[in-house]
């Protein structure tokens, strides 16, 4: 029995209409943050971590700009791309349900498309055998994200999807570690009274399990979907370097595309 590897799903479909006008013209995860188009940050996220098969979930009307864009990319490179179109956001969690036969047997790690962190994960992700992974950030607005409550010894006991009540002021960043599990799960979830099928669902399937771990991110975790938080995003990642600390792959892939982009505009022009 072949040992499970780990694969990526990045979660950028959706409408973003708390961004409009801007997403009315293209993706939230194609608009830039700093000086790269936002989805190259948790792509970055992966290919550190080693992953080398991720697939990207799009929205229908967006599918040409992500393929001009990342279709080429890695041509030269390790890192395989591949594109699975979501014709509605249905949840979080139905991202596993649409990438069963990319993740087949192996273990999974998804991150929102819109969602940039300063801290680097690769150790957690490498070093993954089974069950979940998720994590925390102590946030001022708890009630918008899904919730992780833990006990006096820091144990992850209950996690609830955009609480009414006070439960925990530590939010559950965009990013989800789980072994293949995590599709069978999602297929068995029920959608939520938004009619979703939540992400939450998945996690307390591990946590009821015992197999859940959760750990505090410590570095910045910026979720850019407003206005400000999109300003916010880029002057971060200006200021702490964030971008000039890309892997080396996605780095050289990016600047081969642009200078090859850039032969291109000048020819056309002469």
């Amino acid at each position: 029995m072949r040992k499970a590897k780990m694969k990526g799903i990045i979660l950028a479909g959706g409408t973003a209409t708390r961004l409009f006008p801007l997403t009315h013209t293209t993706s939230k995860q194609l608009l830039p943050v700093y000086d790269k188009q936002m989805i190259f940050y948790p792509l970055n996220t992966l290919v550190k971590a080693g992953i080398k098969e991720i697939l990207i979930i799009i929205a229908p009307r967006d599918a040409g700009q992500f393929l001009n864009l990342l279709g080429p990319i890695f041509d030269r490179h390790e890192v395989r791309l591949e594109f699975k179109v979501q014709s509605a956001p249905r949840g979080l969690a139905e991202a596993f349900i649409l990438g069963e036969n990319f993740i087949d047997s192996d273990n999974v790690t998804m991150i929102l498309g819109d969602n940039i962190f300063e801290d680097d994960f690769s150790d957690v992700i490498k070093n993954f055998k089974s069950g979940g992974y998720v994590f925390a950030k102590k946030v001022p607005d708890p009630e918008r994200y899904g919730v992780v409550k833990f006990d006096e010894s820091g144990k992850a006991v209950q996690i609830v999807e955009k609480p009414k009540d006070w439960i925990s002021d530590f939010a559950i960043p965009g990013l989800y570690v789980f072994d293949n599990r995590v599709i069978s799960a999602a297929k068995e979830s029920r959608p939520s009274d938004r009619g979703e099928i939540e992400i939450t669902d998945l996690m307390n399937f591990y946590l009821e399990k015992g197999e859940l771990q959760v750990s505090q991110v410590k570095g910045d975790w910026l979720d850019a979907g407003t206005f400000d938080t999109l300003l916010e995003a880029s002057q971060i990642v200006k200021e702490k370097n964030i971008s000039k600390n890309f892997d080396p792959q996605v780095q050289e892939a990016i600047l081969e595309f642009n200078e090859e982009q850039k032969a291109l505009a000048k020819k056309q022009l002469q």
